[in-house]
């Protein structure tokens, strides 16, 4: 089974604070979607009021064309993993994942065999008669993830599940979920403030923050074409890199001006942009280090950071701001040196004071 969500005109309140106002998405069936934004935005309270587990204020939702909202949890088809396991500790996992559907009068063969097909997709059948006090964290992930399988739901939601793992056991996790997506086929919406949770699992992220959707799009439409300078600077790491810059619209494409008077070429058409107060951005990645005075500006460096296939150098311009580039993992490059910083403005984004983007134009 497989679901088609649709959000309509959704709102909701906790009192006089109103924490999410008229937001509209279509998730598509066999979707990975995930929630992505800094905490208070709405995006577990939306995930929330999918389930069931909040009341929808405003608008509605439905799945396969059928109005749900109105609907208790356990009618709505849907399955929901959270970021605390909730196992009960005296159960071995097979009870565990046998619960729920004990409690709604499933035949015992059927949920035997549910049992043993989702253990199966999970490579955890060694596992089954265990405690969750045997069991790692990973582990006990696992199970609950497998108590939502033998739900056979129409979609599965998943609410911060990895935040509790170490680094290690969370990527290794990430890339089981992402199989585990590719076995079912199954509709999944997922809730992180991780960047890279969502780069890696994602069909489509939708960045959301301050009770709205800022941008619905692939990981990469995300990365490389942001909506707003609110996305810009919350996907990628590092930070995409943000300086005050005047414009000059007088030929084909924008040339930015800093402060200090450098001056940059970029590929974004001149006819785009409208006048005013504008940021230019460009991620570490597009800033090449050069040596002094044959890049766009001079900074010096204060600080390395060596991730082995490359380095990324933070240097300092003459008014104080701060540019990160990227150089080779072996750099030469020592705090305190004085660098060229070569800008590709191919690469560059404008943003003005609303926060909306322009880009460079498509190759």
């Amino acid at each position: 089974m497989t679901a088609n969500i649709e959000i309509r005109n959704v709102s909701k309140q906790f009192g006089a604070m109103t924490v999410l106002d008229d937001l509209s998405l279509s998730i598509r069936a066999r979707e990975f979607i995930v929630f992505l934004g800094p905490s208070g935005c709405g995006k577990s309270t939306l995930l929330r009021m999918i389930a069931g587990l909040e009341t929808v204020d405003g608008g509605e939702i439905a799945i396969n064309g059928e109005r749900i909202d109105h609907l208790p949890p356990g009618k709505r088809g849907i399955a929901m993993v959270f970021q605390s396991y909730a196992l009960y500790p005296h159960m071995t996992v097979r009870d565990n994942m046998a619960f729920g559907l004990d409690n709604i009068g499933v035949a015992r063969d059927v949920i035997d065999a549910r049992i043993a097909e989702a253990a199966r997709i999970l490579e955890m059948p060694q596992l089954l008669d265990r405690k969750p006090g045997q069991l790692s964290g990973g582990q006990r992930q696992r199970v609950a993830i497998g108590r939502a399988i033998v739900k056979e739901p129409k979609a599965f939601l998943f609410d911060e599940p990895l935040s509790n793992l170490d680094a290690a056991l969370r990527t290794r996790t990430r890339i089981e979920l992402a199989q585990l997506h590719q076995r079912l086929q199954s509709t999944m919406i997922f809730v992180t403030h991780d960047q890279v949770e969502a780069m890696t699992l994602a069909d489509r992220i939708v960045v959301m923050n301050n009770r709205r959707i800022e941008q619905i799009g692939s990981p990469m439409e995300i990365y490389e074409r942001p909506a707003t300078k609110f996305v810009a600077g919350f996907v990628g790491a590092p930070a995409m890199n943000f300086v005050d810059a005047a414009i000059d619209r007088s030929g084909d494409v924008i040339t930015v001006t800093f402060a200090d008077s450098t001056t940059i070429a970029t590929d974004i058409a001149s006819n785009q942009v409208v006048d005013g107060a504008h940021t230019f951005g460009v991620r570490a990645e597009d800033v090449r280090i050069a040596p002094t005075g044959q890049g766009n500006v001079d900074g010096k460096v204060d600080v390395l950071e060596r991730l082995g296939e490359r380095t990324l150098v933070y240097t300092r311009l003459s008014d104080g701001q701060i540019i990160v580039a990227s150089d080779a993992g072996n750099s030469r490059v020592a705090v305190g040196d004085t660098v060229g910083l070569a800008f590709d403005g191919r690469k560059s984004h404008l943003f003005d004071e609303t926060g909306r983007a322009w880009h460079a134009r498509r190759a």
